[in-house]
């Protein structure tokens, strides 16, 4: 049996290898299809006692594409290319963030958005 090697996990999906476009796409478009509100956040770091992150403008109530949410994650990967970035769901009749995932680090590639 083989253990995972140390390493810090980031939010939603942070066991999985970094997202392709392709599956960035596909999680913004669930959060549209589910009727989510897509949020873009950023902070300088990712470390667990950082619970509170800037957002980036305010939530995209109005986004109909996915196109639209990844055109706002460029400008804000734009204007903060030395912070980590996350796309987050929020749910409108809960009152929460449904779900978050990361679609930027700094200094790592894998991430075209």
């Amino acid at each position: 049996m083989q253990t995972l090697p140390k390493e810090r996990r980031y939010e939603t999906l942070s066991y999985l290898p970094p997202l392709s476009d392709a599956q960035i796409n596909r999680q913004i478009q669930y959060i549209l299809e589910q009727g989510y509100f897509p949020a873009i956040e950023f902070n300088e770091t990712s470390e667990p006692t950082e619970i509170y992150w800037t957002m980036w403008k305010l939530p995209l109530f109005n986004a109909r594409s996915t196109q639209e949410v990844l055109n706002e994650i460029q400008a804000c990967r734009s204007q903060y290319p030395s912070c980590f970035i996350r796309v987050v769901g929020f749910d409108n009749i809960k009152q929460c963030q449904i779900l978050s995932f990361i679609v930027h680090k700094p200094n790592q590639g894998g991430y075209r958005y």
